[in-house]
């Protein structure tokens, strides 16, 4: 503030201080510790009466409160108008209102700040839940007028809508098929101009180490650069159109409404709703949505998450199945990019039934017990933030994950460029790897070029493709990336049909996790048992899955 410096704690949210959730507790405690010199209580403006018996838990605990009173514009729009005066002299505390998105709205928390000055009183005296609750509503009826019905009565009719588990799951899937609609037809253009504008970079770091051995030059350029550049061109332009614009969704105020849809579903599995959220987490990335279990409370049910996470497709396996949609699964011409979205929605509708399939295999089998309630806030519905949503999504999102993958690809580069180039026999380490994994890739509708690039690709599942495109050219240098035409024409020479590209795209869905994942998943669970089911679970039901579409595809010749 302006003539003061405070050290500010951001505390895990919550609505009481009777906890359930571990994060929950550590807010308690901290609280009741006695380290802050004041407790900014923060309470919602269109539903006060809730924040208020927070607020009047928080004084039993200490007396320096001040409550700021958030999301004023959400209640100017529904025709609310609060008494903060009224508020405060019946609290006894400072009371303050603001827009946090609004930053200039904050300049009026800052400047009571400044004025106030922590004592040292004793809390207030406990209450019983019964004598806050009604206090609460009667404060709450002292502060708050309606002028009219808002917005948010009119948009119930809506809310029905999206909330119901039909109707929500349709409207999820038809949100989803038109971003990676809108995300296909943008991906392919940047990519083309990514791969363009890296391709001299080769040449240049060629010029660069012309005076180092051959082998540094291998390493450097037609291992790590090549891999780098591959995995920047193929994973960063749908991540940078697909994360922009579901995040999108989010600050709409949509996603927690869809998660609210998926809370009948999986109560039906044995879990619990709040996996719907951790699910969305993991699109991203595997390993986030491992380490967003912690909003479970219960152990069994996040437990069931964690070990279910990786069936979601993340960031390193999109390009994947958006390459195989686009080549094998969408006819050419104007349609071929609506096909191919379909397609991909398809895919993903698959990996949300592969993620209630495991769950209620588990629930059956090693992790019983009766699924749990928990409470879900429906945000209002409120225009999005363009500009901190793009912030957002590029730099929380987009950039830390294609940095991640960087980092893991980078040295995976290197050892790739190593297998290609140890002789064995007339051929290369890495043709013999793949001629020993043949009878077992042929047996799930693959072949053991393919299912060796899933087992080199365990650090980063981004290089998968450009494994797959080394192998059949039995090159030592990965070659530069081009149109996807080119890359079909090489799958095509080496007996690639539809079903070839449905049993890899399947397998892409349902397979070991990444490393990292592998590692926070060790991390969340502490024993190598659940690590190894984690790790086991989807590897068997991808494997049988693509084992089933052969025999089939088999059959019907």
């Amino acid at each position: 503030t302006a003539s003061r410096a405070w050290r500010l704690v951001d505390l895990p949210g919550m609505y009481s201080l009777s906890v359930q959730s571990q994060e929950e507790r550590l807010a308690r405690d901290y609280l009741a510790s006695g380290e802050a010199d004041l407790v900014i209580v923060v309470c919602d403006a269109t539903n006060l009466q809730r924040g208020l018996h927070l607020v009047l838990q928080c004084l039993s605990v200490t007396s320096s409160v001040v409550v700021c009173v958030n999301l004023l514009d959400e209640a100017k729009r529904q025709g609310i108008t609060l008494d903060f005066n009224a508020l405060s002299r019946a609290l006894r505390v400072p009371v303050v209102g603001c827009c946090a998105h609004q930053k200039r709205s904050l300049q009026s928390l800052c400047t009571m700040l400044d004025g106030i000055e922590p004592d040292d009183e004793p809390p207030r005296a406990e209450r019983s839940p019964r004598e806050i609750a009604q206090e609460a509503a009667r404060l709450a009826q002292l502060t708050v007028h309606r002028a009219r019905p808002g917005p948010a009565n009119r948009l119930s009719g809506f809310d029905r809508f999206l909330t119901g588990t039909v109707p929500g799951l349709l409207a999820m899937l038809a949100g989803l098929a038109a971003i990676l609609w809108i995300t296909i037809l943008g991906a392919n253009a940047l990519s083309d101009a990514l791969s363009s504008a890296l391709a001299p970079v080769a040449g240049f770091l060629n010029q660069v180490l012309r005076a180092s051995p051959a082998w540094l030059r291998g390493v450097a350029v037609d291992g790590l650069w090549r891999v780098l550049s591959w995995v920047v061109a193929v994973m960063l332009p749908p991540m940078a159109i697909f994360f922009p614009l579901f995040t999108l969704l989010e600050d709409a105020g949509l996603l927690p409404r869809i998660a609210y849809a998926l809370d009948t579903p999986f109560h039906r599995c044995g879990a619990c709703g709040k996996q719907a959220l951790t699910c969305c987490m993991s699109l991203g990335c595997n390993a986030a949505g491992v380490v967003g279990c912690r909003i479970i409370d219960s152990p069994r049910e996040r437990l069931l998450a964690v070990l279910t996470s990786s069936l979601m497709p993340c960031s390193g396996r999109f390009p994947i199945l958006t390459a195989l949609a686009t080549m094998y699964f969408a006819p050419s011409g104007a349609l071929g990019s609506l096909v191919s979205a379909l397609a991909l929605t398809g895919l993903f509708l698959l990996s949300i039934g592969f993620t209630f399939l495991s769950t209620k295999l588990l629930d059956r089998t090693m992790l019983r017990g009766i699924p749990s309630a928990f409470t879900l806030e429906l945000p209002p519905y409120r225009r999005p933030q363009i500009g901190q949503v793009l912030v957002r999504s590029v730099l929380d999102r987009t950039i830390f994950v294609l940095g991640r993958a960087i980092a893991v690809a980078a040295p995976a580069g290197i050892f790739i460029w190593v297998l290609t180039n140890v002789p064995v026999g007339e051929g290369s380490l890495l043709a013999a790897l793949a001629g020993a994994l043949e009878p077992v890739g042929r047996w799930l509708g693959l072949d053991g070029v393919i299912l060796l690039a899933f087992l080199l690709g365990l650090p980063a599942n981004e290089i998968v493709l450009p494994l797959v495109l080394m192998g059949y050219l039995a090159s030592a240098v990965l070659p530069e990336l081009g149109a996807l035409s080119d890359f079909q024409a090489v799958l095509a020479s080496n007996g690639w049909t539809w079903q070839t590209a449905l049993c890899t795209a399947v397998f892409a869905l349902a397979h070991w996790p990444c490393s990292t994942t592998i590692l926070s998943i060790y991390k969340e669970t502490g024993t190598v048992k659940w690590t190894a089911v984690a790790v086991l679970l989807p590897t068997l039901l991808g494997a049988s899955c693509c084992a089933l579409l052969h025999l089939l595809f088999s059959a019907l010749g």
